[in-house]
């Protein structure tokens, strides 16, 4: 099992209990735990792995961090837990702050089990910086944030390799930061250079207040588009189709299908989910005006699910083995991960039948 597999399980065990992990203890043993052992680390050896580390720092005498990571006889990791309901960004790490100055440590991670926030020193040497550089969600799938985390891993561990990328990450992460501030309320200086560029005359309060509302409509405009446009083109679709022959696709109508942010995430996480038992290369999706489908081989005749988000409630549709969809109502898009196991089912079924039907091609008699 390769480490994307494995952590693709961690993932699925977050889902699955992260109601039971009432306490930051809970969190550690369950899942931060498991992840430090995912990175190649052995958890139950003191050489690797120092629990409940003490490195007293002026008059804070007694202080802990969680765990320290040792490599090469220094420490490399420091990490701090909170409980797994914990929202990062209103807490502080004090003593990950404290500690990351007096220790040999260069990068240090914060974490509720399930988000994990990675900071090092770009700003000031020895010195923690204020903002992580690596902020990812372990039950969110992203190719590109993987590979970041697989250089933390004991056999691919090093610093300067991390630190190439770090500038990068970091300030990108800042950028779409500001950028998605901007989306939800446009700041003064934003509006006023929107303004400044398209607009000649007096710009009064009056012009600033309508030029918010149009200003938040084109952007929403700008991004759906420039999203239904990649993903047109990633699947090299010159129309979508319906899932199967039960279901005829509606003709002209499936032109103005947008596919939302929402879709598209839980597309990942189905594409996610399957990718246990299958290439996650042939995971393909199909947007219709009332769900999204996705589908293995991107075959009408492989339907996998079916993403109903376009009404106030939002439901995943489920096949059995004739194809019948049953709707289940998820109050959240990670909600999915609920029912990954009938996902993987599917997929599966469609597979052994495709097995079964090589094994009959290959036993029938050859006409003489």
């Amino acid at each position: 099992m390769d480490f994307v597999d494995r952590l693709r399980q961690l993932a699925d065990k977050a889902q699955v209990v992260r109601q039971q992990l009432l306490t930051e203890e809970a969190a550690k043993n369950a899942l931060v735990m498991p992840f430090i052992n995912l990175l190649g680390y052995d958890v139950f050896n003191p050489t690797e792995v120092i629990p409940e580390f003490i490195s007293d720092v002026g008059i804070k005498k007694g202080e802990k961090v969680d765990y320290a990571i040792v490599k090469d006889g220094k420490i490399i990791i420091l990490i701090e837990c909170k409980p797994i309901n914990a929202d990062l960004d209103k807490l502080t790490c004090s003593q990950l702050y404290r500690y990351f100055s007096v220790t040999d440590a260069k990068f240090a991670i914060f974490t509720n089990g399930v988000r994990y926030q990675i900071y090092t020193d770009l700003d000031s040497t020895n010195r923690m910086d204020q903002r992580p550089f690596l902020d990812f969600d372990i039950t969110e799938f992203r190719a590109d944030i993987i590979e970041e985390i697989k250089k933390f891993t004991k056999d691919a561990f090093d610093v300067s390799s991390i630190l190439s990328t770090a500038e990068d990450l970091k300030y990108k992460k800042g950028i779409l930061r500001i950028l998605d501030e901007e989306w939800a309320a446009p700041s003064e200086e934003f509006l006023k250079l929107m303004i400044g560029r398209i607009y000649d005359g007096v710009k009064t309060q009056a012009v600033r207040d309508k030029f918010v509302i149009i200003l938040k409509k084109a952007l929403q405009e700008f991004v759906s588009e420039k999203v239904n446009n990649r993903l047109k083109s990633a699947l090299q679709q010159d129309s979508f189709a319906a899932f199967d022959v039960q279901e005829p696709a509606p003709a002209a109508v499936e032109e103005k299908v947008v596919t939302s942010e929402e879709e598209l995430q839980g597309y990942y996480i189905v594409k996610s989910i399957c990718g246990a038992v299958v290439d996650v290369h042939r995971i393909a999706i199909r947007d219709m005006q009332s769900y999204c489908g996705v589908l293995l081989d991107d075959n009408n005749r492989k339907p996998i699910c079916r993403l109903f988000f376009n009404g106030s409630a939002k439901y995943i549709g489920l096949l059995d083995r004739d194809k019948k969809v049953t709707r289940h109502r998820i109050n959240s898009i990670n909600d999915i991960y609920s029912h990954a196991e009938q996902i993987r089912m599917t997929v599966t079924r469609y597979e052994k039948n495709e097995m079964n039907l090589d094994a009959v091609e290959q036993t029938e008699p050859v006409a003489s």
